[in-house]
C-alpha cells in the first residue's frame, strides 16, 4: 500500500521506542497524521535491551519497510540447547513447516531496530517527531485528547483525536491520571544481563540455557548470540547483587571467564534488574490506547515483551485509522482492549509459569523443579516439563467479537513446536507465495495488510460476491479467487480451502471468518463484523471517559 497523503485526523503517540515507532508508521501508512512525543532529549543508543524478534513481527515491520533489513542484520538461531549442570538434556532445531520469507526468530538489539525504524520515520511526511516533550498531563473529552508537555523550560499543549501511549513500564503518573491500576508481582531474585563481544565460533547460532551450572550454582544462565560477534549472557543472581561492586572487585570478570575461558572480550553493555509480571486494568481509556510495557510487563524468557508490544501497535493503528476514516464504528476501539488484554493475560500465564520454574517461590515448586530436571536426563516425558521459556507466538482472536466462528473449522489447541496451527477464524493466516497483478507483494502476509482481504474458492461467482462485499462496508476491500493468485498451489493446500467458500481476512492478517459463498447474508454480516462497520453486530460497550 502506498503512503496516503490524505489525513482525516491526528494521533499523538507518546513514547518513541519500537512500539511507539511502529504505531506511528502504521498510522501514517493509513494516511493519518501522527505526532510522536518523547521525554528524552534524543535517542539512547546504549544496550541491546529487547533482543529476540519473531517472524510475525518481521511481517509487521516489513509492511513499513524494515522487516527484511532487520532479518538480514540479525542472527538467525539454528538450535536451542538446554543443560542441567554439565549434561545436555535436549535440543530444539529452529525449523518450521510452511512458508515465510523470514526465519522463525532473529536476534538483533532493540537499539539497532530503533535506528532502522527512525530511518523510515524520517522519510515519512505525516510523522512529526518531537523529542524533549515530556507529557505531564492527559485530558480528554468526547472530541479529542489534550496533552500538556514540559519542554525547554516551558509548557506546550498538543491536541489530537486519539493517543497511543507507549511510554514503557515507568508510566505510573500517566496511568494514575487515566485512572488505571497496574497490579501484579515482582520477583525477588535479580538478573544480570551483559553483552560481550568475543569469539565463540561454535555458539554463533545457538541459544544455550543452563540450569544450575557449576559456575552459577542453584541458579540459571542464558546465552544468546547477537550480530557482530556479540553474545548476550543473562545470569540469575541474588536479590542483593550489586553490579558496581561486582565490576570493581572482579566478580563480573570471573563470571564471564567461567563461561568463555581465556578468550579476549569487551563489555558492550551491562545491567541488573528485577523482573515483574503486571497488567493494567484496562488497555483502552476513552481516546487513549495503552500499548507495550506501559500496559503489561512480562519476564523476558520467550521474547514476549517487545513482540507483544509491536502486535499491540498494529492492532491499535488499524483500528484507530478505520474509525478516523469513517470505515468503522467507534465500538471497534473497544475490541483493542478485549483482544490485546487477552493476549497479555496469555503472555503473563506463560511467562509466570516459566519464572516459577526458574525461580521457585516455595518448597513445593523447588521439589518439583529438582525432580523434573533430574528425571529429564533419561525421561522424555520429564523433558517436556522443563521450562526455560516458551518462545513468542501470535495470539489467536477466537473469542473476539470481530471473529465469526465456523463450526467445521474450530481453532484447535497450540500445535507441537515447529508445526503450524490449522487455519481457522481467529488464527493468524499462514503465509504463502502469491502472484497478484498490479501488486509488488509476493507473499500473502504482505498482501493482506491493505484493508479487508476476501479470498474466494475456485467455484465462487466473484461478480456476485464483489457486489455483496462492496455493499457491506466502506473500508478498502481486495477480492480474489484463490486459484488466480496462488503462485504454486501452496495457498490452497495450506488453507485446505473448499471451492465453494469465502475467507475474510482482517488488515492485521487474522482470519475473521470462513463462510459459504452462497449465503449472501452470512458473507455480508461476516465482512461487516470483521471491521465493526457502522450498524454491525459488534460489542458497543464504550469505556467511560474520566472527568
Amino acid at each position: 500500500m502506498e503512503n496516503r497523503t490524505l489525513h482525516t485526523g491526528t494521533v499523538a503517540v507518546i513514547g518513541n521506542g519500537p512500539v511507539g515507532q511502529t504505531a506511528a508508521l502504521l498510522l501514517a501508512r493509513w494516511g493519518i497524521r501522527v505526532i510522536v512525543l518523547d521525554a528524552r532529549p534524543h535517542r539512547d543508543p546504549i544496550g541491546s535491551k529487547a533482543l529476540c524478534q519473531q517472524r510475525d513481527i518481521l511481517d509487521i515491520w516489513e509492511s513499513v519497510g524494515v522487516g527484511h533489513q532487520v532479518a538480514d542484520e540479525g542472527v538467525s538461531l539454528s538450535v536451542s540447547r538446554t543443560f542441567h549442570r554439565d549434561t545436555e538434556l535436549f535440543s530444539l532445531n529452529y525449523t518450521e513447516q510452511g512458508y515465510s520469507p523470514f526465519p522463525p526468530f532473529v536476534n538483533i538489539s532493540q537499539t539497532r531496530t530503533e535506528e532502522l525504524l527512525d530511518t523510515v520515520i524520517a522519510a515519512q511526511p505525516l510523522i512529526d517527531v518531537r523529542w524533549d516533550h515530556e507529557v505531564v498531563r492527559i485530558e480528554q473529552d468526547a472530541h479529542g485528547v489534550r496533552l500538556e508537555c514540559a519542554t525547554a523550560g516551558k509548557t506546550t499543549v498538543i491536541e489530537a483525536d486519539y493517543s497511543v501511549m507507549a511510554t514503557g513500564s515507568r508510566s505510573s503518573e500517566l496511568r494514575r491520571q487515566l485512572g488505571v491500576g497496574f497490579p501484579g508481582r515482582s520477583f525477588e531474585d535479580k538478573f544480570l544481563i551483559c553483552d560481550i563481544r568475543t569469539d565463540l565460533p561454535e555458539w554463533e547460532q545457538e541459544r544455550r540455557f543452563y540450569f544450575d551450572p557449576e559456575w552459577n550454582p542453584g541458579r540459571q544462565i542464558l546465552i544468546h548470540p547477537c550480530p557482530d560477534s556479540t553474545f548476550r549472557i543473562d545470569w540469575q543472581v541474588p536479590g542483593d547483587f550489586d553490579l558496581n561492586e561486582a565490576s570493581a572487585n572482579g566478580d563480573l570478570d570471573r563470571r564471564i571467564r567461567q563461561i568463555i575461558g581465556d578468550a579476549d572480550y569487551d563489555i558492550v553493555w551491562c545491567s541488573a534488574y528485577r523482573f515483574h509480571a503486571r497488567l493494567v486494568e484496562r488497555m483502552r481509556v476513552g481516546r487513549v490506547l495503552l500499548a507495550g510495557d506501559c500496559a503489561h510487563i512480562v519476564a523476558p524468557f520467550g521474547g514476549r515483551g517487545l513482540n507483544s508490544g509491536v502486535s499491540d501497535a498494529e492492532n491499535a493503528a488499524w483500528k484507530i485509522a478505520f474509525v478516523l476514516r469513517g470505515w468503522s464504528d467507534e465500538s471497534l476501539l473497544e475490541t483493542y482492549d478485549l483482544e490485546r488484554r487477552s493476549a497479555a493475560v496469555e503472555n503473563l500465564e506463560v511467562t509466570s509459569g516459566t519464572m516459577d520454574f526458574l525461580v521457585p517461590q516455595n518448597d513445593e515448586q523447588r521439589r518439583h523443579r529438582t525432580t523434573v530436571l533430574e528425571a529429564a536426563q533419561t525421561d522424555s516425558a520429564a523433558r517436556a516439563q522443563v521450562d526455560s521459556g516458551r518462545l513468542s507466538e501470535p495470539f489467536w482472536y477466537t473469542d473476539s467479537p470481530l471473529t465469526t466462528l465456523a463450526a467445521d473449522r474450530p481453532a484447535e489447541g497450540r500445535p507441537p513446536k515447529g508445526a503450524l496451527p490449522r487455519p481457522a477464524p481467529g488464527v493468524l493466516i499462514p503465509d504463502a507465495p502469491v502472484r497478484v497483478a498490479g501488486s509488488t507483494a509476493s507473499n500473502l502476509r504482505a498482501f493482506c495488510r491493505d484493508g479487508v482481504l476476501v479470498l474466494a474458492g475456485a467455484a465462487v461467482d466473484t461478480h456476485l460476491l464483489r457486489a455483496t462485499v462492496l455493499k457491506a462496508v466502506r473500508a478498502p476491500v481486495r477480492l480474489h479467487r484463490i486459484d488466480t493468485i496462488d503462485a504454486d498451489g501452496r495457498l490452497a493446500r495450506t488453507l485446505d480451502a473448499r471451492t465453494d467458500e469465502v475467507w475474510i481476512v482482517r488488515p492485521d492478517g487474522h482470519i475473521a471468518a470462513v463462510v459459504p459463498a452462497d449465503d449472501a447474508v452470512a458473507v455480508r454480516n461476516a465482512v461487516r463484523t470483521a471491521v465493526a462497520a457502522r450498524g454491525s453486530r459488534v460489542l458497543r460497550e464504550v469505556a467511560t471517559i474520566p472527568a
